[in-house]
């Protein structure tokens, strides 16, 4: 194999005395789906903040890319970051703007301030935009408002933005725990979809057993911090998902 595209080394992450992480070390490689599970409170979306380096860890490393994240400067760390795309569950858009200048947003970490506020008046790379947006099936929707368009719609502009930034790999924070059954088929459908196409690695935190299962070839069931199984789908148990969730 080649270089990992994350890695932690006994990794913990503490907020005052309580630890959110304990000890963690795990390695994720180019081109795997690797689904988080466990009940709340476990550790997902810490640990989710620690491979985009939005968070440090209060002891060992993390690795992204080859870089140690503790080690680097503001600016490399950034650099590092615009390799890492993240599609939350409350897709952080501006509504009331176009479509297009939240799916531009993916080009942030590259464009000039100046080119950055010059395309809220003439938007720019507009091809790069459509072909986003024809990915996940709404390119009719490139200079609606928005606010204007359903949930589901608003889900698919949030990625269309994690397309045109292109990272090595997405990162996505429960993403269909707020939406009906139908969407998350969908949703989930599609984050696997275009990470297949593209080679792109998928780390995914869900409370979905089957999602997981069907989608992803790898599942890592945290509990109160610590890591309670790291095996390919077709190796998890229903014994193992039983202690994972049991109170």
């Amino acid at each position: 194999m080649g270089q990992p595209v994350f890695e932690l080394q006994r990794a913990s992450r503490w907020f005052g005395a309580l630890p959110a992480l304990e000890n963690l070390s795990l390695t994720i490689q180019a081109g795997e789906r690797v689904a988080l599970l466990g009940p709340s409170g476990a550790g997902k979306s810490t640990l989710l903040s620690l491979l985009n380096g939005s968070l440090a860890p209060s002891s060992g490393s993390v690795r992204v890319l080859g870089q140690d994240l503790g080690y680097l400067s503001p600016r490399h760390l950034r650099r590092v970051q615009r390799q890492v795309g993240m599609v939350y569950q409350q897709h952080h858009l501006v509504t009331n703007l176009s479509v297009i200048h939240n799916v531009n947003a993916g080009h942030l970490g590259r464009w000039s301030p100046l080119r950055a506020a010059w395309s809220l008046v003439w938007p720019q790379a507009v091809p790069v935009a459509a072909a986003a947006l024809a990915q996940v099936g709404i390119p009719e929707k490139l200079y609606a408002r928005t606010d204007r368009l359903s949930g589901g719609q608003q889900q698919r502009v949030a990625l269309a933005r994690v397309l045109v930034q292109d990272p090595v790999a997405i990162l996505a924070d429960e993403p269909i725990a707020s939406v009906d059954p139908a969407r998350s088929l969908d949703l989930m459908d599609l984050l696997r979809d275009l990470c297949t196409q593209t080679g792109k690695t998928l780390v995914v935190s869900l409370h979905e057993v089957a999602f997981a299962q069907s989608h992803c070839d790898r599942i890592i069931g945290l509990r109160q911090g610590q890591v309670l199984f790291d095996v390919p789908t077709a190796a998890v148990t229903t014994d193992w998902v039983e202690a994972l969730y049991r109170f």
